[in-house]
């Protein structure tokens, strides 16, 4: 296979335009715990903390962005590498378990690629749609996906809190912890709510529909930390949507009893208070887990070997 590495930097992208990608138009029903007119904040019930809770998280880093030339024809590609990893949280201490890493080669499904392999990684061929940014994106994000749900099924804690949104988990023990907000899914007649929230206060539940899997139930929380605006420490939490509403409310209390302790602060992350301390642990590791990018980069640009 021939190939030859983009000239730019890979964190300036390629020479190619790259247009947004839009966030799927879930449809939310936030009468399932209580009618709109009777939405308050909720103080959730003290709770014991599971002997373990998993905090989960995965990255990605594009190491080089390549041409794979075919017929005198070049399609662009791109070598990632992707990692995930938890650390596991008991009373009094917190470990790194079940990292695993991947190297991935990113192109379009109709071409006739093989793994590349260089003097310090082999990057797997994973297909994409095509040879948009769009479908390059999704593809990474469907193989850090796989990493992070390999992960989860390496361990046995009784919470997971995913850093993400569940992308269709249909496990009751696996909670998704949104801490960026591109879209709030409540109706105009409750948001309000948000900037009412106290420290460690939900709102009640509501349900997303129309996404991936069964749907999913949701809620906001407020973690403790400064207030400098109306959503400061305001996360979104997701579980599967499967059983009751009922159901659903106690798990939702239960976690929202777990989660503040482990809020960061202003002073040691600059992501406080949502960047939770195990998440911004985890974080760390797998950055320092992927390697050097610039040895990794060089070593792709002597595999390619000169241009004929």
């Amino acid at each position: 296979m021939e190939f030859s590495v983009e000239s730019w930097a890979p964190e300036y992208g390629s020479s190619l335009n790259v247009s947004s990608l839009e966030d799927v138009d879930d449809q939310a029903d936030a009468t399932v715990e209580r009618a709109l007119d009777e939405w308050t904040p909720i103080d959730p019930a003290p709770a014991s903390r599971p002997d373990e809770i998993a905090f989960i998280d995965g990255i990605q880093r594009i190491d080089a962005r390549i041409w794979i030339h075919e017929d005198g024809i070049s399609t662009p590609a791109v070598c990632v590498s992707l990692a995930a990893g938890a650390t596991v949280c008991a009373p009094g201490t917190a470990t790194t378990q079940g990292v695993q890493v991947a190297r991935s080669l990113v192109a379009p499904a109709s071409s006739t690629v093989a793994p590349i392999v260089t003097r310090h990684a082999t990057y797997d061929f994973v297909p994409a749609q095509d040879a948009t940014p769009e479908a390059t994106y999704l593809a990474i994000h469907g193989r850090r996906t796989e990493l992070e749900i390999s992960v989860a099924f390496s361990l046995s804690s009784g919470l997971i809190v995913f850093d993400g949104p569940l992308r269709g988990h249909n496990y009751q023990q696996r909670v998704g912890y949104i801490k960026t907000h591109h879209k709030i899914y409540l109706p105009h007649a409750v948001r309000a709510i948000l900037g009412d929230l106290g420290v460690g206060q939900r709102t009640p539940l509501f349900f997303l529909g129309g996404g991936p899997g069964a749907g999913r139930w949701s809620w906001y929380l407020r973690l403790p930390g400064p207030r400098v605006h109306p959503m400061s420490g305001i996360v979104r939490l997701e579980l599967p949507g499967t059983g009751t509403a009922a159901e659903a409310v106690e798990r939702a209390e239960y976690v929202s009893a777990c989660l503040p302790e482990f809020a960061s602060e202003p002073h040691k992350e600059p992501r406080a208070p949502q960047n939770l301390y195990p998440i911004s642990g985890i974080e760390r590791e797998l950055r320092r887990r992927l390697g050097d990018a610039h040895l990794l980069e060089r070593a792709l640009r002597v595999a390619a070997g000169p241009l004929v």
